[in-house]
């Protein structure tokens, strides 16, 4: 089955348009989740809305969207009023200039989506726009309205396709002098820096996403098959405690030592946990 559009609309360069799709990139659907039940007669439990002075229930129909201007008073703002505010990015992703992939702060990167065309005949414009980017080594920076709100996109190539990644304004990044300004300026002994840039070489390797493994997601799946089956839960796992470092120069001349005598990883990826039924949602 073909994957669902989360959003349809064109991309435009300049006069260059074409019509595309764009899809989530990532998913957490395949995660364990659970539903919430009460205890008492294992029914599922489902959200109720308040009103927060009276505590009675709330019809769907009265729920509405409120902005608090002041402490306790709320400006209501209806569907229909938000769907005047029209902005060209609500249907269009356009391409407003180009700027080197490196210069991108990877604090900044949000949520990624594929996009691909969705008709023959603007395959070639996108073909155009795809290529010019691959070509120049460059990222597209465009704007995109998903759910009412307009974000910043980072395209770049992807195979056939364009990788969009919507990205965070700059209020939305703490500074990290707020973090780092009490972090004092140290000047490491030589030995002490080739000793831990041995260790790195040691463990150095490329990125592959498979050869990771979600040590929880699996417990979780065991201890889930094991209350199934009427078995006893039991501990899964050890938690164990960072040991305490009273020497740092022992403790990097102790960590190439263990390096040394650990035998090599195999280089099999990790398995994907077995398919199971889902519980629900988080």
């Amino acid at each position: 089955m073909a994957p669902r559009a989360y959003w349809k609309g064109y991309l435009k360069l300049s006069l260059v348009s074409c019509p595309i799709a764009l899809y989530p990139a990532s998913s957490s659907s395949e995660r364990v989740s659970f539903n919430r039940i009460n205890a008492k007669t294992g029914h599922r439990l489902k959200q109720l809305m308040v009103d927060a002075e009276s505590g009675e229930p709330v019809d769907k129909e009265d729920i509405k969207r409120g902005y608090e201007y002041a402490k306790g008073q709320y400006l209501i703002v209806a569907d229909e009023e938000l769907e005047k505010i029209r902005i060209e990015s609500t249907h269009t992703i356009e391409i407003d200039r180009f700027v080197p992939r490196t210069e991108i702060d990877d604090r900044y990167l949000d949520t990624p989506y594929y996009i691909a065309p969705t008709d023959q005949v603007g395959q070639e414009a996108f073909a155009v726009i795809r290529d010019a980017m691959r070509h120049k080594k460059m990222a597209g920076l465009a704007r995109v309205v998903l759910m009412r709100r307009e974000y910043v996109a980072m395209l770049e190539p992807l195979d056939k396709g364009l990788l969009a990644t919507t990205l965070r304004y700059a209020y939305e990044v703490r500074d990290q002098a707020d973090y780092f300004s009490d972090i004092p300026d140290l000047k490491l002994p030589a030995e002490m820096a080739e000793l831990a840039a041995h260790i790195v070489d040691t463990k150095a390797g490329h990125f592959d996403p498979k050869s990771f493994e979600d040590h929880y997601e699996k417990a979780l799946i065991e201890l889930l098959r094991s209350k199934q089956a009427g078995l006893p839960v039991e501990t899964v796992g050890a938690r164990d405690e960072a040991p305490r470092v009273i020497n740092l120069m022992d403790a990097l001349r102790a960590s190439i030592d263990a390096a040394a005598k650990k035998p090599a990883a195999a280089s099999a990826p990790a398995r994907r946990p077995a398919a199971r039924k889902k519980t629900g949602t988080r």
